[in-house]
């Protein structure tokens, strides 16, 4: 049988020995280890600046409709205050203060002897100012009222009772008379409410030689808010 003798056998063994040495197995893991990581960071970074961009168009999709609802909240309240100023017109148009109805009303109220001879009136509004609302013990406001305007109406009449007894029941009779007209019922205006505020003594007249006083009457409408 032949003997084979292999000369490389000692620098073979060497070579494996030297590919088996556990620290550049290590330094080979090691290394596949770090490029591994760097492409898995690469892909993260990668995703980051997609979501960033992503990010980015969702904010200023956001910002968009933010400034739109900002928008509509605004021209909502402008409306909610046009309205309400509109409804406040319309609602003195339909029951602002018209002197012919009260003129006419006047017409039907007349009263043997008593000749009126001055009208006027005075209009004026009388403005609450808001109270502002208070915090309370579990911080909720508390208490606080809206601005509010009322309408202030005095009706002054001035006139000459030339009855047979003037400044007695003829003054009476025609502060009953005016109560009790169409108009003053429907502005729940009664006897106590037309008040006689002046009364003079009796003169006589130039002209027939009789008897006569000046007496005014001032009636105040119940205050109506606006």
């Amino acid at each position: 049988m032949p003997i084979r003798i292999n000369l490389l056998a000692e620098a073979q063994a060497a070579e494996d020995l030297r590919r088996r040495d556990p620290v550049k197995r290590a330094v080979f893991v090691a290394f596949s280890l770090v490029v591994m990581v760097l492409v898995w960071i690469s892909s993260l970074q990668v995703k980051i600046m997609a979501d960033n961009s992503r990010l980015g168009n969702l904010q200023a999709r956001l910002n968009a409709r933010t400034n739109d609802y900002t928008q509509i909240l605004a021209n909502k309240r402008n409306l909610t205050d046009v309205n309400e100023k509109l409804t406040s017109l319309n609602r003195l148009a339909v029951s602002r203060f018209l002197h012919a109805t009260l003129l006419d009303s006047l017409m039907h109220a007349s009263v043997d002897g008593i000749q009126l001879t001055r009208l006027h009136t005075e209009e004026g509004v009388e403005i609450t100012p808001a109270v502002n609302p208070v915090a309370g013990a579990n911080g909720r406001p508390v208490g606080g009222k809206p601005a509010s305007a009322s309408e202030k109406i005095k009706l002054v009449l001035e006139a000459k009772d030339t009855s047979a007894n003037p400044g007695d029941e003829q003054i009476n009779k025609f502060k009953d008379t005016l109560a009790h007209t169409p108009y003053f019922e429907s502005r729940q205006i009664s006897t106590n409410n037309i008040l006689l505020r002046n009364l003079s003594s009796p003169q006589l007249d130039n002209d027939s030689g009789k008897p006569y006083v000046m007496f005014t009457l001032e009636c105040n409408y119940p205050d109506r808010r606006l």
